[in-house]
């Protein structure tokens, strides 16, 4: 199959009226990898993702899918979960899934059997024959989730994913990921929820308001954000000039000092030095690196606002589907 870049955007830019969607994205996603696309709603990550697929046409800029413009015969390696749900109401569960497998030219029995086998990866067996009206309103994206991947493609966009599902069964679509995953697929995910790509990725991209913030490895990101350790100590310590001939830089905040760690520097190191000196110490406590402190600190208020208001949206809506 040629070892051309599944996607690759390059200054790719969409307006819908006067309002502009995405701004200039640049990004690439490398063969065999798990990317996450991340940002609250209304950063650009669906429109980008459509323009991925030649659903809408940049209004400037390129995209280029496996090596040339979205066609047919490259959209056959795709599978793709839309962040608008929309299943055939008429159909079982089992019957959607070979139906999707067969557009993308599965034979029917090799369609059937991979629904069946699906199905029951996912703890859907006792449902296959099951009309999507029967099923719950998670059990149905389950399926949809299933159609997307049926006929084993090599690269996985998905949407939002993991939206209106409860947790355990997150769990099992991040499961069913690292499977797709080991079995050689290249996925794409978008998502708010950023603690699913600290689990998953080892890429991320961050969206704010349509313009790209940030775009690199795992740990690019938490070096982004800096890593730092809290220590407390007692009787007036002062832990800073007592640690900076050590190499370390420290910080006092209320009743402990922030102790800011170098690249090569972990924070047992920190702790070590900070005994060695005979600082009285009365807590430990490392700085956990999570990605959504480092979207804040690329961003603006407002853009970090609609962090917020997007998550509370979230579980507003998780509220009144368990009522």
């Amino acid at each position: 199959m040629g070892e051309e870049l599944p996607l690759k955007m390059t200054g790719a830019s969409k307006w819908f009226g006067s309002f502009q969607a995405v701004r200039n994205l640049d990004f690439e996603v490398p063969q065999g990898s798990i990317v996450g696309f991340l940002g609250p709603n209304g950063a650009g990550k669906s429109t980008s993702l459509r323009m991925a697929l030649g659903v809408l046409s940049p209004d400037r800029g390129q995209v280029s899918l496996f090596g040339g413009a979205p066609n047919l015969e490259s959209l056959k390696r795709v599978g793709f979960l839309p962040e608008e749900r929309g299943l055939y109401k008429k159909m079982s569960a089992r019957q959607i899934i070979t139906y999707f497998a067969r557009l993308k030219g599965m034979t029917n029995s090799a369609a059937k059997a991979r629904a069946d086998e699906l199905l029951d990866m996912m703890g859907l067996s006792e449902f296959a024959r099951a009309r999507v009206t029967k099923l719950s309103k998670g059990m149905a994206q389950k399926v949809q989730i299933l159609s997307a991947l049926a006929h084993k493609p090599e690269f996985l966009i998905l949407d939002e994913p993991f939206s209106g599902l409860d947790p355990v069964n997150q769990l099992a679509l991040e499961e069913l990921i690292v499977e797709e995953h080991k079995r050689g697929a290249t996925i794409i995910f978008s998502t708010h929820v950023m603690e699913h790509a600290e689990r998953l990725c080892e890429k991320i991209v961050m969206m704010a308001r349509g313009r790209k913030v940030f775009d690199g490895g795992l740990d690019d990101a938490f070096a982004a954000l800096g890593r730092a350790v809290h220590i407390g100590v007692s009787d007036g310590f002062d832990l800073g000039q007592a640690i900076a001939p050590s190499g370390f830089e420290a910080t006092e905040e209320g009743d402990h000092w922030r102790v800011i760690l170098k690249p090569q520097q972990s924070s047992q190191d920190a702790l070590r030095a900070a005994i060695d000196l005979g600082a009285p110490i009365t807590s430990f406590t490392p700085q956990e690196a999570r990605l959504r402190d480092v979207f804040v600190s690329l961003v603006s208020e407002a853009e970090a606002q609609d962090l917020t208001d997007t998550l509370a949206a979230d579980a507003a809506a998780q509220e009144r589907d368990a009522a």
